[in-house]
């Protein structure tokens, strides 16, 4: 418990801090509502219409966590596909490093063209922009492991199978976990400006839908609450993140203990 307090009333208290002064500041030099709300007018956005951004944030939660998903699955695959021998690295690592520098925005009209606008067009850019960070952090840590325990394994007549379950994941699993929390923030990200382009407008229509329609009428205090609510769908992943990796690492890896 007095862990968990210490993770949380810091950065608590910074937040209520900043917002306190960002309050005064607005208000003592008169800047106009349509430039920087208040956070009161925020504030007073997300009491009056939590309902819909509820459903906003259900509806781009899902396409993220699907990303977010289909990333943690394949960027793992991937990575061990990759960590079999020195020559597929060289032959195909250049190739992952394409969803990486790969402008989502530009590709977004071509996902719409081959699988419609909507939740798995969405998804896709999630994915695009998150799987990255997984393949490369799960590939490091799968080739940094011990090699005198690799020496061991091999002296012992450990199969390939036997030296990957036994010895490199577990080795690698705190970089597998770090590169699930980048791209559990990654997707979210990947998730908001798909629906820029390729979301559509429906009965539930996704936070980048009502951060363009809130956009296109001047409210920019609606803005302001959707693009938190987004904040807050990232702090959630990273958080549950965190505690796998909490689980998986807490009783052998230094990082979690203390």
């Amino acid at each position: 418990m007095r862990r968990l307090l210490n993770g949380i009333l810091p950065p608590v208290i910074v937040l209520i801090a900043t917002i306190i002064i960002a309050e005064v500041l607005i208000r003592a030099l008169g800047i106009a509502e349509y430039l920087l709300p208040r956070p009161t007018a925020v504030f007073k956005v997300f009491h009056e219409q939590y309902p819909d951004l509820l459903r906003s944030l259900w509806t781009t939660a899902e396409a993220a966590l699907i990303g977010f998903g289909c990333s943690a699955v394949f960027g793992l695959l991937i990575a061990l596909f990759l960590s079999t021998s020195r020559l597929v690295q060289r032959a195909f690592y250049p190739y992952t490093v394409f969803f990486q520098t790969v402008p989502v925005v530009a590709i977004a009209p071509l996902l719409v063209i081959w699988f419609d606008a909507g939740l798995k067009a969405v998804a896709i850019c999630a994915f695009i922009v998150s799987v990255f960070p997984v393949i490369a952090n799960s590939l490091a840590g799968l080739l940094s492991t011990e090699p005198a325990l690799r020496d061991m394994f091999r002296l012992y007549g450990a199969g390939w199978w036997a030296t990957m379950w036994k010895l490199k994941l577990p080795s690698a699993l705190p970089n597998i976990v770090t590169g699930l929390r980048i791209a559990a923030g990654l997707a979210v990200i990947g998730t908001i400006v798909g629906e820029f382009v390729a979301g559509v407008l429906d009965v539930n229509p996704g936070l980048g839908i009502k951060v363009i329609e809130a956009k296109k009428y001047g409210q920019t205090d609606v803005v302001f609450a959707a693009v938190l609510t987004a904040s807050l769908l990232g702090l959630l992943m990273l958080a549950a993140v965190n505690f796998l990796g909490w689980l998986l690492l807490r009783r052998w890896h230094a990082s979690e203990q203390g």
